[in-house]
């Protein structure tokens, strides 16, 4: 109890409830080339619908990551997704000299002082800019009773009430603008001059505000609502915008109606640049994500560097396909390929990466033609489901699990000898069966000898109770190393335990924790040590079944259990 100078009772509270705390095992990763959106920034996406809306449609250079993407989330509804781009990627502008906006951040420190030539820029970089139009119509221009997009607003642009009130030539500010986005080529919405984006009564003024207090000015409301462009400066002729409402001023006319947006760049991402990409995923601390989508790869680059990610969280699991050229158009080589391509080129002893045997056949809804994808996606996908159906303990392997979706064909349907090859040196078959569907026909990690963590179920069983346990015993810091924290420590990991053991998670456990291994010399290091011992369930790999033929006056009883 508190120190009290005088006589009183003093009243505190020590909350000893603590628990074990629930830990994400379903956060899908992704780092590839999309059309459209940010760069370099982690996007959350929930559904297929969002990834359209966010990174646009696939085309024929970007279909392979959209997929990976979106075969993900036919299983799972969390996926965190980023943009990567190659060097010579550029955003449209209005003049037609492209610059480099990666994303909010880049722009809020690059580009948004208003010294650019441009008045416009597309919101994100790639050739898909070129297809967007802004027109403005404001208070003064002459044309505005003849303005094309005149009938999608109430009534023309005038003076804002904001101003009227605050600027002494009160209803003759004409501060109001309002703004279109057109798509002009139909690539964005599919239908050409299709207007995407309209804002109705902006201001020109740059303390403008609406009656809830929220800003008005014509700047703060294109970059913070606007898909599809950034403002980079006002018009030339408009040299008094974005100045106060109570400068009183009459505001400037627009000179031009309309600005069309040009010089957007596409530019695949190298490997490096996949990375790159990757890399703001490997800080578990800050980012929680759980397994990690290689998408297409060529070489041992990403694979590699995604191993060493992986590895170095410890917390999440990376799935990879082989090269499209080992397992498309190879007949009759791909197995000897991917079993080559698993151990020369691949050369990773990781149990945190699990690779599959190949790629499938899908429909492509959004371009009417079928494509080759990367099975990664939806093998990833398949734990995901796995979690939410089971736990991650349990195999996303066979018939009960491993249904793999939307697949017209695989690339390669390997038979019983070719499922062997390539399963000793880690690969997972993916198997068509007649009448049973697509499977994911193996639960292997990419590892080249004998271990319990040569399971995909097995690490992910050690990733759980690794990440929750360590999140738990945060409350042990800073605390003494006594009987009681650690009696604490035990109390609080055995009923997780045994409810992982009850929903067949493990065979068996115990836990340590007391002088034994927290000796006078771990004490005075003012470090705290816990063994937990794990029994882990297995999943079963081979069935034997044996079928024997008796004679008819044979007794079972004298001869079961000799063969």
């Amino acid at each position: 109890m508190a120190f009290q100078l005088s006589p009183g009772v003093n009243v505190s509270e020590v909350d000893l409830t603590t628990a074990i705390p629930s830990v994400s095992s379903t956060v899908g990763a992704f780092a590839g080339n999309f059309q459209w959106g940010p760069v370099g920034e982690i996007v959350q996406i929930s559904n297929e619908v969002q990834l359209v809306e966010r990174f646009g449609k696939p085309d024929s250079n970007t279909f392979t990551s959209f997929f990976t993407a979106s075969n993900f989330l036919q299983y799972a509804n969390d996926l965190r997704v980023v943009r990567s781009v190659g060097s010579g990627a550029l955003n449209a502008t209005t003049t037609g000299t492209g610059v480099l906006i990666e994303n909010r951040i880049d722009y809020d420190e690059n580009h948004s002082d208003g010294t650019s030539a441009s008045v416009f820029a597309a919101k994100c970089p790639g050739t898909l800019g070129n297809s967007i139009k802004v027109s403005v119509c404001d208070a003064n221009n002459q044309i505005k009773t003849t303005w094309e997009f005149r009938s999608l607003f109430d009534s023309d642009a005038g003076t804002s009430d904001y101003t009227g009130d605050n600027n002494s030539n009160g209803t003759n500010a004409n501060d109001e603008i309002h703004i279109v986005v057109v798509d002009t080529t139909g690539r964005i919405s599919g239908t050409a001059n299709t207007v995407i984006e309209k804002f109705a009564f902006l201001s020109k003024a740059n303390d403008a505000k609406a009656d809830d207090g929220s800003s008005i000015y014509y700047k703060d409301v294109i970059n913070s609502k606007s898909k599809y462009i950034w403002w980079l400066s006002h018009p030339v002729t408009s040299s008094n915008w974005g100045r106060p409402a109570t400068d009183n001023l009459v505001y400037n006319a627009l000179s031009s109606t309309d600005f069309t947006l040009t010089g957007g760049v596409s530019v695949a991402p190298t490997a490096a640049n996949r990375n790159s990409s990757y890399d703001l995923f490997s800080n578990p601390d800050s980012t929680d994500v759980s397994l990690i989508l290689a998408g297409e790869t060529t070489g041992a680059t990403i694979p590699t560097h995604l191993a060493s990610l992986a590895e170095s969280r410890k917390d999440c699991m990376v799935f990879l396909s082989p090269d499209r050229s080992l397992v498309v158009d190879n007949l009759g080589s791909e197995a000897t390929a991917v079993a080559a391509w698993s151990t020369n080129t691949l050369a990773l002893f990781n149990t945190y990466v699990v690779a599959d045997s190949g790629w499938k056949y899908q429909f492509d809804k959004y371009n009417d033609v079928y494509r080759w994808v990367p099975l990664n996606g939806d093998v990833g996908g398949l734990c995901a489901r796995t979690d939410l159906e089971r736990d991650p303990w349990f195999s996303p392997a066979g018939l009960n699990r491993g249904q793999i979706k939307n697949t017209i064909k695989l690339s390669w349907n390997p038979t019983k000898s070719e499922r062997d090859t390539i399963y000793k040196v880690g690969i997972n078959p993916v198997v068509t069966f007649p009448g049973e569907g697509t499977i994911l026909y193996g639960d292997k990690t990419l590892v080249n000898r004998p271990s319990a963590f040569d399971r995909i179920n097995v690490r992910r069983l050690f990733i759980v109770l690794e990440k929750t346990i360590a999140r738990a015993a945060r409350s042990s810091l800073f605390e003494f190393n006594d009987d009681f924290t650690r009696s604490q420590f035990i109390n609080l990991v055995e009923p997780f335990l045994r409810d992982v053991q009850g929903r067949r998670g493990i065979f068996d456990f115990r836990v340590v924790c007391d002088t034994t291994n927290n000796t006078p010399e771990v004490i005075d290091r003012n470090e705290f040590v816990g063994d937990i011992y794990i029994k882990p369930a297995r999943s079963i790999n081979f069935i034997q079944l044996n079928f024997v033929a008796t004679r008819t006056g044979v007794a079972f009883d004298e001869i079961v259990g000799r063969f």
